[in-house]
């Protein structure tokens, strides 16, 4: 199929044809009809699949068409989306497609200074691409007004979920009015966002391309086993072979990617990070690094990656896996784009491994493991996690302790009541900084009727150091059982 079968008008076409496109993908072959035939839509599709091009095209046309534009300077049509890398991104393409129609488009986003913002939106505004954050504000301020949109955008609506921004939605959304077209996209529908879809649209048309289940073909996935104080030295010696050209790099937090810069950079491997504590101006300029090929790897969180849209990628690297698989989809997706076949490398130390197993039953597939590479993984022991009996799970020594219903790693919990260096206490007697009355004090202790040393709580018992035990005096773990170590072959 041609974009000319689609009805598209032809200052469209042309902007399209100099944007070398050549046949719609098949989200746009499936939701440009029904949108400029009016109708809500719902579409599920990850990242690459070309979403984007499917509902700006159709809303272009639609404002175009529409004899309103001429007379009024408000806004007709609103496009929500997570991060400013993203809005940055769409309203490129709006500029893009529309660089033909008589049509104005202007993007907001928080972290910048909002005058910039201001004066282009008293010169009027068509289309407005915004973060929610930065559009709340500025509605709040009466700066912007909803009250005449015709076509409501939410991109990336699961997104907004796992970053907090639904209760800015749903503010949102109050002002804008209930009669209108909405579009809403989402790679993936959790229970909240099937809600949000309820309450949104009326007798969508649902589209559903290359489901968050299932991989993109066209990229071959490697797996490799590292143990973590490892991972950046088999990180450079991939990056130091002639097959990267390019990679993105990423990583779980952002000190990580702060962290990952500097030894890459000593390595003299051109590196820069981007991810939510950097400046709009240094992560733009990050990208734009890596775009124009100045810099080899470009380094970033999930969060701030939305919105990276690079045709010439070859790898995408996985530092650190994500602990939610669709994740690991989202991220693998950047690279294999504009008909280029894409490499995604995973890294996996010993606590990652149940990362892997959940991501595979995912994609329904096995990841190839690399076998035989300079750093293979040693470690076979995970990491120890410390969990309470009855309260919330404190992380303390390397060592489980397992009472009477009590579990201590230096400072104890029983019962729900806490103490660590000031308790308080009836019927006890603690060490430095306790509370009772009518009883004699020694270091700030009170006294009444029994005896306890050391951060412990008890009721009618004495105990020294870790306590977790009934009648037991003086046991450093009473009633616990001894750790076990279990070793497991990860191939």
């Amino acid at each position: 199929m041609k974009f000319e079968e689609l009805n598209i008008i032809e200052p469209i076409l042309k902007a399209l044809k100099d944007e070398n496109y050549k046949e719609p993908s098949k989200i746009q072959e499936e939701a440009i009809p029904s949108i400029l035939l009016g109708k809500d839509l719902l579409g599920c599709a990850q990242t690459g699949t070309g979403k984007t091009a499917a509902f700006a095209i159709p809303t272009l046309q639609l404002l175009h068409n529409s004899n309103k534009i001429a007379k009024k300077k408000k806004i007709q049509s609103l496009i929500l989306t997570p991060t400013r890398e993203l809005a940055i991104q769409i309203y490129d393409n709006f500029q893009s497609y529309g660089k033909n129609l008589n049509l104005k488009s202007a993007v907001i986003f928080g972290g910048v200074s909002q005058k910039p913002q201001e004066e282009v939106l008293r010169k009027g505004v068509d289309i407005l691409i915004a973060t929610p954050g930065r559009l709340n504000d500025l509605v709040n301020q009466k700066i912007i007004d909803l009250s005449e949109i015709e076509i409501f955008i939410l991109d990336e609506a699961d997104r907004m979920l796992d970053m907090g921004f639904i209760n800015d939605v749903k503010k949102i959304i109050r002002y804008i009015p209930k009669k209108r077209q909405t579009l809403f996209f989402s790679a993936t529908m959790p229970s909240e966002i099937k809600k949000l879809v309820s309450t949104l649209l009326v007798d969508p048309v649902v589209v559903e391309v290359t489901p968050v289940s299932s991989t993109v073909d066209k990229i071959k996935q490697s797996l490799y086993y590292v143990d973590k104080a490892n991972k950046r030295k088999l990180l450079i010696s991939l990056l130091k072979t002639d097959e990267i050209k390019s990679a993105l790099v990423f990583t779980r937090t952002k000190s990580d990617a702060n962290r990952l810069v500097k030894y890459l950079e000593d390595a003299q491997i051109g590196a820069k990070a981007i991810h939510g504590n950097k400046s709009q101006n240094a992560r733009q300029e990050a990208l734009q690094s890596f775009k124009d090929k100045k810099i080899q790897v470009l380094i970033a969180t999930d969060i701030a990656a939305r919105g990276i849209d690079i045709d010439e990628l070859s790898h995408v690297i996985n530092y650190g896996l994500p602990n939610i698989p669709e994740t690991y989809v989202h991220r693998i997706g950047r690279t294999g784009r504009a008909g280029q076949r894409g490499i995604a490398i995973s890294f996996s130390d010993v606590d990652e491994v149940p990362f892997v197993r959940d991501i595979e039953k995912l994609i329904k597939k096995k990841i190839d493991v690399v076998e035989g590479h300079k750093f293979p993984m040693v470690n076979l022991t995970p990491s120890p996690k410390t969990k309470a009996t009855g309260n919330r799970p404190r992380t303390g020594h390397n060592t489980r302790v397992k009472g009477t219903g009590t579990q201590s790693t230096s400072k104890n919990t029983t019962a729900g009541n806490t103490n660590a260096n000031k308790t308080a206490a009836t019927g006890s007697e603690n060490t430095r900084k306790a509370v009772a009355t009518g009883n004699t004090n020694k270091a700030k202790t009170t006294t009444s009727g029994n005896k306890n040393t050391f951060k412990s709580t008890a009721t009618g018992n004495q105990n020294t150091f870790r306590t977790g035990a009934t009648a037991n005096p003086n046991t450093r773990t009473a009633g616990a059982k001894k750790n076990t170590t279990r070793r497991t072959s990860f191939k």
